[in-house]
């Protein structure tokens, strides 16, 4: 397995990191409330956001196996931190979907994937995980 991410650290609590596949680049600050900018994504904002977007994909790869337009779905994503020891206690992932008159069972086959995707799967199982789905 080769790498997959290069990671440079850029001073004042920033770093910089390539995809190294894509070359895409994200940069991370430190945030406000830990001595930092936050003039960008902190790491613990890219935990919550590849949470939900881990999320968000399986359901999009089983709407895509289905046949069901979720296209347009929106996902807010609020990260609740914890204190001693300072860590992510709590993600919560609302999604909106479109209005599409979606059936009852593809809504329910939608819901059913929400946590068995790899990035639930592989955070703590002290972080609350709360999923909320509005049609």
């Amino acid at each position: 397995m080769g790498v997959t991410v290069n990671t440079t650290y850029l001073g004042g609590l920033r770093t910089e990191n390539v995809h190294l596949q894509s070359g895409c680049k994200i940069i991370t600050d430190a945030p406000t409330d830990n001595r930092g900018k936050g003039e960008a994504f902190s790491p613990t904002d890219l935990l919550a956001t590849s949470l939900g977007n881990c999320i968000m994909t399986i359901m999009g790869i089983t709407a895509m196996d289905n046949d069901i337009d979720i296209v347009g779905t929106q996902l807010q994503i609020t990260k609740i931190m914890a204190s001693d020891p300072r860590r992510v206690a709590e993600v919560v992932m609302e999604f909106n979907f479109p209005d599409k008159g979606y059936s009852k069972e593809e809504k329910e086959l939608i819901e059913s994937v929400a946590g068995t995707s790899p990035v639930p799967l592989s955070v703590h199982a002290n972080l609350k995980q709360t999923i909320k789905f509005n049609w």
